[in-house]
């Protein structure tokens, strides 16, 4: 059980907030590592872009997301294209984005058939995926959405949980409704607790959150500095990790930019997993 685990936490890809702060913290990420960029309406797409673009030329292998709601237009799409191709930036993942279209691409998949009709350079375009539902979407929208995306895209990055079982059972759940999209399991990073609950309201995941409080085991090595590390949600998902049909080839670490204290609990996870 320990073999998939290891090659997971060896192998993370780590997610970062474009904040002004941002190239100071990627100062801890490990030599070569794979990053992928947030955007937000707040932010703006240039700034994920900028990150990005400043990032690959340091040697890491980056997705930027892109936003659907942020493209104005096909011209828009072709001009992200170039600059991306430019960078060398092989990977993307695109969401919907939050807050209103500012043209008339409305949605992920609009987005992903504009980027296939204009041509693309990509290795991999990855999407998201929602184990415990959306906030606002019902869960049979986000079931065929996730079908009609499937033969244009990759890969799929689940959202953060801490509830072990809801994401064993979602992801054996997909698998059955035919879902064959390759999964990156996305887990928090080591988050202050007081932090981790009110991101957890945020993004729709609160009873993953509850979950968590009732359950301490979870809390892993930090707990008693107050922070939370996803080492025993990891072990709760051990058997889903070792099992091939689950297909689980990468984690996707929601870090909120605490990239060194995320690095020292994956290198302490990997001398544990190891010995």
């Amino acid at each position: 059980m320990r073999e998939p685990i290891t090659n997971l936490v060896a192998n993370a890809i780590y997610e970062l907030i474009p904040l002004a702060t941002a190239r100071d913290v990627a100062s801890a990420l490990p030599a070569g590592a794979r990053v992928t960029i947030t955007t937000s309406t707040r932010l703006g797409l240039d700034a994920t872009m900028s990150l990005a673009e400043w990032l690959a030329a340091r040697g890491h292998e980056v997705a930027p997301h892109i936003a659907a709601r942020q493209m104005r237009d096909r011209v828009h799409v072709s001009d992200l294209l170039a600059r991306l191709q430019s960078a060398n930036i092989r990977t993307i993942f695109v969401v919907g984005g939050d807050g209103a279209a500012v043209g008339e691409i409305t949605d992920g998949l609009m987005l992903i058939r504009a980027i296939r009709e204009i041509g693309h350079h990509f290795d991999e375009i990855g999407v998201p995926a929602y184990p415990e539902g959306h906030p606002t979407i019902p869960d049979d929208v986000l079931l065929r959405d996730l079908r009609d995306k499937q033969p244009l895209v990759q890969t799929m990055t689940t959202q953060m949980s801490f509830n072990p079982a809801a994401v064993a059972a979602w992801i054996a759940r997909i698998r059955r409704a035919g879902l064959v999209l390759p999964i990156h399991l996305g887990i928090p990073g080591v988050l202050g607790l007081r932090k981790l609950t009110t991101l957890a309201a945020r993004i729709g995941v609160s009873d993953s959150a509850r979950y968590l409080m009732k359950n301490r085991s979870l809390l892993g090595h930090l707990a008693q500095l107050g922070s939370f590390g996803p080492d025993a949600l990891l072990r709760g998902l051990a058997t889903t990790v070792a099992d091939p049909h689950a297909d689980v080839r990468a984690l996707h670490v929601f870090t909120m930019n605490q990239v060194a204290e995320t690095v020292m609990w994956q290198q302490k996870m990997l001398d544990e997993l190891r010995s």
